[in-house]
Protein backbone atom coordinates (compact mmCIF):
# COMPACT_ATOMS: atom_id res chain seq x y z
CA UNK A 1 0.00 0.00 0.00
CA UNK A 2 1.57 3.17 -0.66
CA UNK A 3 1.28 5.99 1.71
CA UNK A 4 1.30 9.53 0.57
CA UNK A 5 1.32 13.11 3.10
CA UNK A 6 -0.86 15.74 0.27
CA UNK A 7 -1.26 19.20 1.17
CA UNK A 8 -4.89 20.90 0.62
CA UNK A 9 -6.91 23.58 -0.15
CA UNK A 10 -9.88 24.32 -1.06
CA UNK A 11 -12.71 27.14 -1.92
CA UNK A 12 -15.35 27.89 -4.48
CA UNK A 13 -15.23 29.20 -7.61
CA UNK A 14 -17.41 32.21 -7.73
CA UNK A 15 -16.07 34.07 -10.89
CA UNK A 16 -14.21 32.23 -14.24
CA UNK A 17 -10.97 34.40 -14.47
CA UNK A 18 -8.48 32.25 -12.60
CA UNK A 19 -4.58 32.80 -12.55
CA UNK A 20 -1.58 30.46 -12.42
CA UNK A 21 -0.76 28.07 -9.49
CA UNK A 22 2.11 26.03 -8.89
CA UNK A 23 -0.57 23.51 -8.26
CA UNK A 24 0.42 19.71 -9.06
CA UNK A 25 -3.52 18.77 -8.88
CA UNK A 26 -6.74 20.99 -9.40
CA UNK A 27 -10.04 18.89 -8.83
CA UNK A 28 -12.90 20.60 -9.92
CA UNK A 29 -16.70 19.25 -7.78
CA UNK A 30 -19.78 19.70 -8.70
CA UNK A 31 -23.29 18.18 -6.85
CA UNK A 32 -26.64 17.76 -6.95
CA UNK A 33 -26.81 20.43 -10.01
CA UNK A 34 -30.63 18.81 -11.03
CA UNK A 35 -30.82 19.76 -14.62
CA UNK A 36 -30.46 23.68 -13.66
CA UNK A 37 -28.72 24.71 -16.79
CA UNK A 38 -29.22 28.18 -16.53
CA UNK A 39 -27.93 31.10 -14.43
CA UNK A 40 -29.57 32.77 -11.62
CA UNK A 41 -32.12 35.39 -13.07
CA UNK A 42 -33.04 37.25 -9.46
CA UNK A 43 -31.61 38.12 -6.04
CA UNK A 44 -27.91 38.99 -5.21
CA UNK A 45 -26.39 36.49 -7.01
CA UNK A 46 -28.36 36.80 -10.50
CA UNK A 47 -25.81 35.53 -13.67
CA UNK A 48 -24.18 33.21 -11.62
CA UNK A 49 -24.71 29.49 -11.99
CA UNK A 50 -25.50 27.28 -15.00
CA UNK A 51 -24.39 25.31 -17.76
CA UNK A 52 -22.27 28.33 -19.57
CA UNK A 53 -20.69 29.63 -16.34
CA UNK A 54 -19.58 26.04 -15.41
CA UNK A 55 -18.39 25.25 -18.28
CA UNK A 56 -16.19 28.30 -18.94
CA UNK A 57 -14.94 27.89 -15.06
CA UNK A 58 -13.48 24.41 -16.10
CA UNK A 59 -12.39 25.80 -19.59
CA UNK A 60 -10.07 28.52 -17.45
CA UNK A 61 -9.12 25.90 -14.87
CA UNK A 62 -7.86 23.47 -17.52
CA UNK A 63 -6.00 26.37 -19.72
CA UNK A 64 -4.26 27.94 -16.53
CA UNK A 65 -3.46 24.21 -14.89
CA UNK A 66 -3.16 22.49 -17.67
CA UNK A 67 -5.72 19.48 -18.64
CA UNK A 68 -3.56 16.97 -17.33
CA UNK A 69 -3.99 18.44 -14.01
CA UNK A 70 -7.32 19.14 -13.50
CA UNK A 71 -9.23 16.45 -12.52
CA UNK A 72 -13.66 16.73 -12.71
CA UNK A 73 -15.55 15.18 -10.60
CA UNK A 74 -19.53 14.70 -10.15
CA UNK A 75 -21.11 13.55 -6.76
CA UNK A 76 -24.62 12.71 -8.22
CA UNK A 77 -27.69 13.90 -8.74
CA UNK A 78 -27.19 15.77 -12.31
CA UNK A 79 -30.71 14.94 -13.36
CA UNK A 80 -34.11 15.79 -12.32
CA UNK A 81 -35.53 18.89 -11.07
CA UNK A 82 -36.47 21.43 -13.94
CA UNK A 83 -38.38 21.76 -17.38
CA UNK A 84 -34.98 20.69 -18.82
CA UNK A 85 -35.18 17.11 -17.06
CA UNK A 86 -39.12 16.64 -18.11
CA UNK A 87 -38.88 17.60 -21.51
CA UNK A 88 -35.80 15.97 -22.76
CA UNK A 89 -35.46 13.36 -20.67
CA UNK A 90 -32.68 13.47 -19.49
CA UNK A 91 -30.61 13.44 -22.58
CA UNK A 92 -29.57 16.98 -22.72
CA UNK A 93 -27.77 16.79 -19.25
CA UNK A 94 -25.82 14.01 -20.78
CA UNK A 95 -24.70 15.96 -23.84
CA UNK A 96 -23.32 18.61 -21.58
CA UNK A 97 -21.62 16.30 -19.11
CA UNK A 98 -20.15 14.55 -22.07
CA UNK A 99 -19.32 18.35 -23.76
CA UNK A 100 -17.56 19.52 -20.41
CA UNK A 101 -15.34 16.31 -20.16
CA UNK A 102 -16.54 14.98 -16.83
CA UNK A 103 -13.89 12.58 -15.50
CA UNK A 104 -16.38 10.29 -13.03
CA UNK A 105 -19.74 10.86 -11.79
CA UNK A 106 -21.37 9.17 -8.75
CA UNK A 107 -25.01 7.78 -9.12
CA UNK A 108 -27.35 9.96 -7.24
CA UNK A 109 -30.62 8.80 -6.36
CA UNK A 110 -32.66 11.08 -8.82
CA UNK A 111 -30.89 9.59 -11.50
CA UNK A 112 -33.05 6.39 -10.75
CA UNK A 113 -36.72 7.99 -11.04
CA UNK A 114 -37.64 7.02 -14.62
CA UNK A 115 -36.34 3.64 -13.75
CA UNK A 116 -33.07 1.16 -13.96
CA UNK A 117 -33.91 0.32 -18.11
CA UNK A 118 -34.01 4.21 -18.43
CA UNK A 119 -30.90 5.10 -16.43
CA UNK A 120 -28.97 2.37 -18.39
CA UNK A 121 -29.87 3.51 -21.31
CA UNK A 122 -28.41 7.15 -20.27
CA UNK A 123 -25.46 6.05 -18.58
CA UNK A 124 -24.44 4.47 -22.18
CA UNK A 125 -24.50 7.19 -23.59
CA UNK A 126 -22.31 8.99 -21.33
CA UNK A 127 -18.28 8.83 -21.51
CA UNK A 128 -16.80 9.11 -18.21
CA UNK A 129 -17.06 6.33 -16.04
CA UNK A 130 -20.57 6.26 -13.48
CA UNK A 131 -19.75 4.68 -10.43
CA UNK A 132 -21.61 3.12 -7.56
CA UNK A 133 -19.42 0.29 -4.95
CA UNK A 134 -22.66 0.19 -2.64
CA UNK A 135 -25.33 -1.42 -4.79
CA UNK A 136 -25.61 -4.99 -6.46
CA UNK A 137 -26.89 -4.41 -10.04
CA UNK A 138 -26.68 -8.06 -10.86
CA UNK A 139 -30.00 -9.33 -13.05
CA UNK A 140 -31.17 -5.76 -14.35
CA UNK A 141 -30.48 -3.08 -17.09
CA UNK A 142 -27.42 -1.75 -15.19
CA UNK A 143 -25.39 -4.42 -14.68
CA UNK A 144 -21.96 -4.21 -16.06
CA UNK A 145 -22.95 -0.38 -16.84
CA UNK A 146 -22.30 1.04 -13.45
CA UNK A 147 -18.92 0.44 -11.77
CA UNK A 148 -18.05 0.45 -8.46
CA UNK A 149 -14.76 1.93 -9.25
CA UNK A 150 -12.20 3.64 -11.66
CA UNK A 151 -8.65 4.70 -11.88
CA UNK A 152 -7.55 7.85 -13.87
CA UNK A 153 -4.18 9.28 -14.17
CA UNK A 154 -3.70 13.62 -13.42
CA UNK A 155 -1.11 15.80 -12.37
CA UNK A 156 1.49 13.27 -11.71
CA UNK A 157 -0.83 10.79 -9.63
CA UNK A 158 -2.92 7.79 -9.76
CA UNK A 159 -6.01 8.45 -8.67
CA UNK A 160 -8.72 5.60 -7.43
CA UNK A 161 -12.20 6.96 -7.37
CA UNK A 162 -14.69 5.25 -5.22
CA UNK A 163 -18.65 6.10 -5.55
CA UNK A 164 -21.65 5.65 -3.54
CA UNK A 165 -25.22 6.13 -3.52
CA UNK A 166 -28.16 7.04 -0.54
CA UNK A 167 -30.10 4.84 0.35
CA UNK A 168 -32.23 4.00 -2.35
CA UNK A 169 -35.14 2.27 -0.31
CA UNK A 170 -36.14 5.62 1.13
CA UNK A 171 -35.24 7.57 -1.83
CA UNK A 172 -37.23 6.35 -4.93
CA UNK A 173 -40.48 4.10 -5.80
CA UNK A 174 -40.25 0.54 -3.81
CA UNK A 175 -41.06 -0.75 -7.75
CA UNK A 176 -37.04 0.43 -8.48
CA UNK A 177 -35.29 -0.48 -5.15
CA UNK A 178 -37.16 -3.72 -4.99
CA UNK A 179 -34.94 -5.35 -8.43
CA UNK A 180 -31.30 -4.14 -6.26
CA UNK A 181 -29.83 -4.74 -3.24
CA UNK A 182 -28.12 -2.12 -1.25
CA UNK A 183 -24.87 -3.00 0.16
CA UNK A 184 -23.52 -2.00 3.74
CA UNK A 185 -21.60 1.25 2.86
CA UNK A 186 -18.90 1.07 5.17
CA UNK A 187 -18.40 -2.89 3.89
CA UNK A 188 -18.60 -1.28 0.43
CA UNK A 189 -16.34 1.52 0.45
CA UNK A 190 -13.16 -0.32 2.57
CA UNK A 191 -13.40 -3.16 0.00
CA UNK A 192 -13.29 -1.19 -3.20
CA UNK A 193 -10.77 1.57 -1.50
CA UNK A 194 -7.87 -1.23 -0.44
CA UNK A 195 -8.67 -2.81 -4.04
CA UNK A 196 -7.34 0.11 -5.42
CA UNK A 197 -4.57 0.68 -3.07
CA UNK A 198 -3.27 -2.68 -3.08
CA UNK A 199 -4.00 -3.72 -6.58
CA UNK A 200 -4.33 -0.97 -8.48
CA UNK A 201 -1.10 0.87 -6.74
CA UNK A 202 -3.07 4.09 -6.89
CA UNK A 203 -1.37 6.82 -4.87
CA UNK A 204 -4.76 8.78 -4.38
CA UNK A 205 -8.25 7.71 -3.00
CA UNK A 206 -11.08 9.80 -3.44
CA UNK A 207 -14.53 8.83 -2.11
CA UNK A 208 -16.97 10.41 -4.59
CA UNK A 209 -20.39 10.06 -2.41
CA UNK A 210 -23.64 11.01 -2.58
CA UNK A 211 -24.67 9.89 0.59
CA UNK A 212 -24.88 13.49 2.38
CA UNK A 213 -22.74 15.50 4.71
CA UNK A 214 -23.26 14.47 7.91
CA UNK A 215 -23.65 11.04 6.55
CA UNK A 216 -19.37 11.11 5.01
CA UNK A 217 -18.53 12.29 8.49
CA UNK A 218 -19.85 9.56 10.40
CA UNK A 219 -19.04 6.81 8.00
CA UNK A 220 -15.53 8.27 8.05
CA UNK A 221 -14.33 6.77 11.31
CA UNK A 222 -14.73 2.86 9.87
CA UNK A 223 -12.70 3.49 6.11
CA UNK A 224 -9.44 2.47 5.57
CA UNK A 225 -7.33 3.74 2.97
CA UNK A 226 -9.37 6.92 1.44
CA UNK A 227 -7.57 10.38 0.88
CA UNK A 228 -10.83 12.76 0.35
CA UNK A 229 -14.48 12.53 0.29
CA UNK A 230 -16.10 14.92 -1.77
CA UNK A 231 -19.78 14.97 -1.07
CA UNK A 232 -23.36 15.46 -2.55
CA UNK A 233 -27.04 14.53 -1.68
CA UNK A 234 -27.43 17.19 1.66
CA UNK A 235 -27.51 20.52 -0.64
CA UNK A 236 -25.00 21.63 1.95
CA UNK A 237 -23.29 24.74 1.48
CA UNK A 238 -20.05 24.69 3.51
CA UNK A 239 -16.53 26.96 3.18
CA UNK A 240 -13.43 24.88 3.29
CA UNK A 241 -12.54 21.33 4.81
CA UNK A 242 -14.10 19.30 7.52
CA UNK A 243 -11.27 17.01 8.99
CA UNK A 244 -12.67 14.05 10.38
CA UNK A 245 -10.51 11.05 11.84
CA UNK A 246 -10.70 7.25 9.34
CA UNK A 247 -10.07 4.11 11.03
CA UNK A 248 -6.36 4.34 11.32
CA UNK A 249 -6.26 7.92 12.68
CA UNK A 250 -5.96 9.59 9.46
CA UNK A 251 -7.17 13.01 9.14
CA UNK A 252 -9.78 12.99 6.13
CA UNK A 253 -10.84 15.97 4.30
CA UNK A 254 -14.48 16.13 4.19
CA UNK A 255 -16.12 18.30 1.62
CA UNK A 256 -19.41 18.79 -0.25
CA UNK A 257 -20.60 22.12 -2.62
CA UNK A 258 -24.37 23.28 -1.93
CA UNK A 259 -26.52 22.34 -5.42
CA UNK A 260 -27.95 23.55 -8.57
CA UNK A 261 -24.42 24.87 -9.66
CA UNK A 262 -24.65 27.99 -7.83
CA UNK A 263 -20.76 27.58 -6.72
CA UNK A 264 -18.39 25.01 -8.29
CA UNK A 265 -15.70 23.49 -5.36
CA UNK A 266 -11.87 23.61 -6.37
CA UNK A 267 -8.94 21.24 -4.40
CA UNK A 268 -6.47 21.94 -4.79
CA UNK A 269 -3.41 19.20 -4.01
CA UNK A 270 0.23 19.91 -4.01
Amino acid sequence: MKKNLFVLAAAAIMAVSCGTTNASLSILHVNDTHSHLDAIRSGERIGHGGVIERAAIIDSVRNARGESNVLLLHAGDFNQGTSYYTTYKGLLEVDLVNAMGYDAITLGNHEFDNGLADLAARVKKIDCPVLCANVDFSGTPLDGVIKPVTTIYKGGLKIGIVGATSDLATMVSSSISSQITQLDNVQAVNYWSNYLRDEKNCDMVIFLSHLGYQEDQELVPSLHGVDIVIGGHSHTFVDGFVYVADADGKQVPVITDGCWGYDMGEIIVR
